[in-house]
């Protein structure tokens, strides 16, 4: 039931489509089913009277079939047309839905969950739904209206002959409940596993370049086929399963048009039926049979919709794992004052990557954090925009705890600078508005002065109008940073997180942009992330992070002149020690 009421939900924002749907299909049902009953009436009244009589009003029946034709051809455009038009609507609904929900998500469910099964699920999964959504309820009540009203007419002309149709149709009706409770779990399997194809290619093509600069080509398209066959075995033995599901159902279709047949000449041979009434019997049982081949060949339909509505379901039921306090209130008038009481933290049940961690930041200061890797530094950076949600402790922004803050007002009031720069295929100007949707193009143009990179794009062709490629792949890794850093500019955030954001450049792209994350710190607090110790040294507070917790905090002069870890990282990068 849930799961049914989870499905009629997305009709109620379409119901004038659904019930014009419904009432165009009662009107196709009553036509198709008055036909055989008109040709009954008329061949045992009107064709048996005199001649001249037939030529008076035959005319008139042939008009009036004929505007009841008419009406049955609009309401069959409608059915196909709008009928299609509401399923494409609701299929959208559901996309935007999932699309929404995927945003609602913490990084925790995409560090579980591969991207290529998530677009799967967007993509193919919402496509078979919108079919059933459809053909669904306008396939089960065309074909329960005509099953039930041709069944009724059977039963007037020969009531022998129609209970031995209905038990016939009853073992038909067991057989297909029995099939679809297997078939279920086939179409299901088919949607994992096309999932796994997407993620198999989404996996490969994200990463070409260095499946390219290791010449792995071979390998990447022998797993490709590995996951490839895997969906064909699927799909084949899906296909197995319904050949066998409809070549029985066939052969039931055929034993009724058998028994009528025997049955039928029986009764004209003990005069009990009059060959007339056997050609109207037939005509029923046409009408009578069809639904039903509808109704097997809807089946099919059903299991591919309800296989790729439960994986909707499945994500749309994923709760987030950050949640916003009813009585969160947004920050004004943001001073930057930062404080980490304690913070402890774990992924799921691994072991604790934070315990009991206790850092206060003032306003407007610049902190930086340094140590081995594993040590903590970027979840300590990932728990104050809340990507994910401390174990124990709390964290704290002007002496307002996180969590009681929305989190677009939260995130909001923090810019990241990151080493892997992420950029929208799309232009440089788009790209640098990213960080303020309705910016203006001289704040564009001031934010990229500030983080130095106006004058290289005002040198190329098309200027800020410039295509940067998928991921900026036609732009330096320099170039991509110090685009990264025009956006924060835009944004104009109190709090800055620049995580190893030159790590990855050369010397001559590290002191553009390092001079671009000087200008950019100026007047915020700002927490830095940095391998190359030469760019935090006139930090106010170094911070040192170990397995252990940490280890040492002070200003460089300080720490070095401890002799401590920060002094032996030190003297290793520019002493040259081992």
């Amino acid at each position: 039931m849930t799961f049914l009421k989870s499905f009629v939900r997305y009709y109620k924002p379409h119901r004038f489509l659904f019930y014009m749907d419904m009432f165009c299909a009662i009107m196709v049902s009553v036509i198709d089913l008055s036909f055989p009953q008109i040709l009954n009436y008329l061949s045992k009244n009107l064709f048996t009277m005199e001649r001249e009589i037939i030529f008076g009003v035959i005319g008139y029946i042939g008009l009036g079939l004929v505007a009841m034709y008419i009406v049955k051809y609009f309401c069959q455009y409608f059915i196909t047309s709008w009928g299609h038009i509401m399923g494409a609507r609701m299929e959208t609904d559901m996309r935007k839905d999932l699309f929404d929900h995927f945003h609602r998500l913490s990084f925790s469910f995409y560090d579980k969950n591969n991207t290529g099964d998530l677009m799967s699920r967007l993509v193919n999964d919402l496509f078979d739904i919108s079919e059933l959504a459809h053909h669904g309820p306008e396939n089960l009540f065309i074909s329960i209206l005509k099953i039930v009203g041709s069944f009724v007419l059977l039963m007037l002309i020969n009531i022998p002959m129609t209970l031995i149709l209905l038990f016939i149709t009853i073992v038909m009706v067991i057989f297909s409940v029995h099939r679809n409770l297997r078939m279920k779990a086939v179409f299901l399997d088919n949607r994992v596993k096309i999932a796994k194809v997407n993620s198999r290619l989404q996996d490969s093509l994200a990463g070409i370049r260095v499946v390219k600069s290791f010449t792995n080509e071979g390998l990447e398209e022998r797993k490709f086929d590995e996951s490839n066959q895997q969906f064909l075995d699927s799909k084949s033995r899906s296909y197995k399963m319904m050949g066998g599901y409809h070549a029985w159902n066939s052969f039931f279709v055929g034993l009724l048009y058998i028994v009528v047949i025997v049955s039928g000449g029986i009764s004209i041979a003990y005069g009990t039926l009059r060959i007339t009434e056997l050609a109207i019997y037939l005509l029923y049982i046409n009408i009578f049979v069809q639904p039903l081949e509808i109704l097997i060949n809807f089946t099919e339909q059903f299991q591919k919709g309800y296989a790729g509505f439960r994986r909707f379901l499945d994500i749309l039921n994923t709760a987030p794992d950050i949640v916003e306090s009813p009585d969160a209130e947004p920050l004004v008038n943001v001073r930057g004052e930062i404080e980490y009481k304690d913070v402890s933290f774990r992924y799921d049940n691994d072991h604790k990557v934070l315990d009991r961690v206790s850092i206060q930041i003032p306003a407007g200061k610049n902190v930086a954090l340094v140590g081995p890797s594993g040590g903590g530094k970027t979840t300590i950076c990932s728990l104050l925009p809340r990507f994910y949600d401390v174990t124990a402790g709390s964290i704290t922004i002007d002496g307002r705890d996180i969590r009681d803050i929305p989190l677009e007002s939260l995130r909001g009031a923090i810019g990241i600078v990151q080493q892997d720069v992420y950029l929208f295929s799309g232009t440089i100007k788009e790209n640098i508005a990213y960080g303020k949707a309705d910016a203006s193009d001289e704040e564009i143009i001031e934010a990229a002065r500030n983080a130095n990179i106006h004058d290289f794009i005002v040198s190329l062709e098309d200027g800020y109008d410039t295509f940067v490629g998928e991921r900026g792949a036609r732009l330096s890794g320099g170039q991509k940073q110090r685009l990264s850093i025009a956006r924060v500019f835009l944004k104009n955030p109190p709090i800055l997180i620049l995580d190893e954001a030159t790590s990855a450049l050369d010397n001559e792209s590290e002191r553009f942009v390092q001079k671009s994350l000087e200008e950019l710190a100026q007047n915020r607090t700002t927490i830095v992330i940095a391998h190359r110790l030469s760019t935090i040294k006139n930090a106010d507070e170094i911070i040192v992070i170990t397995d252990e917790g940490i280890a040492e905090r002070g200003s460089h002069r300080e720490l070095i002149k401890w002799d401590g870890i920060y002094a032996h990282y030190y003297n290793m990068q520019f002493e040259g020690l081992e």
